[in-house]
């Protein structure tokens, strides 16, 4: 769930967006897949600082990394219990997800219906960082059951706010409600298995 991602909109307009006290770092993009180096947001509003980190939190299990971790339960996770306190910002314009037709895969991009930038509720790690994801907004669940949880403007201080304690913040951890999410379907179908969607590993 949520394998690719996009962050397309001029470093000028990031920074104001989320009121960074820094200069962005060179980005990569603007399409993000597992393993990349990503921009993250840190730090309490009015000292939010932006950093690179891999998509993805090393599994001692498997080689995949974990990209995802589902809202739901993450304080019963022990992989994820301990990152409750390093909360981050995923900026992006837009997500990507797959659709089965069958034996095909059709991928949608999926954005706010009015463009701009959003962010993911995102957990670090070190030199890397995973996004969080909930059930899918009724519109979205035929596509997948899944989606990256995206917060609401007002929402974002209190996910990276320091003196919050995680356990205030569970009603975050919900299909977004912050602006409608339209889905285009924009590339022809593919079988599954193939490499769309399935580059990453998490719970979800």
């Amino acid at each position: 769930m949520c394998s690719r991602y996009e962050l397309n909109e001029n470093p000028r307009a990031i920074v104001e967006r989320f009121g960074l006290r820094d200069p962005l770092p060179p980005l990569t993009g603007p399409e993000l897949r597992p393993t990349n180096r990503a921009l993250v947001i840190t730090g309490d509003d009015g000292d939010r600082r932006p950093r690179m980190l891999s998509w993805g939190l090393p599994a001692t299990w498997g080689s995949r990394p974990l990209i995802n971790a589902r809202a739901e339960t993450l304080s019963r996770r022990k992989t994820f219990r301990p990152l409750l306190g390093n909360r981050c910002l995923v900026p992006a314009t837009a997500y990507f997800e797959w659709r089965r037709v069958n034996r095909w895969k059709m991928r949608n991009r999926i954005a706010p219906a009015d463009g701009g930038l959003f962010a993911f509720a995102g957990l670090m790690d070190g030199d890397h960082f995973t996004i969080v994801t909930c059930a899918a907004a009724p519109a979205l669940a035929h596509i997948h059951d899944r989606m990256p949880v995206i917060l609401a403007a007002q929402a974002e201080a209190l996910w990276t706010g320091r003196t919050v304690p995680f356990a205030e913040l569970a009603t975050l951890l919900v299909p977004s409600s912050a602006a409608p999410l339209d889905a285009v379907e924009e590339r022809p179908a593919h079988r599954q298995g193939d490499l769309f969607g399935t580059a990453g590993g998490g719970d979800g």
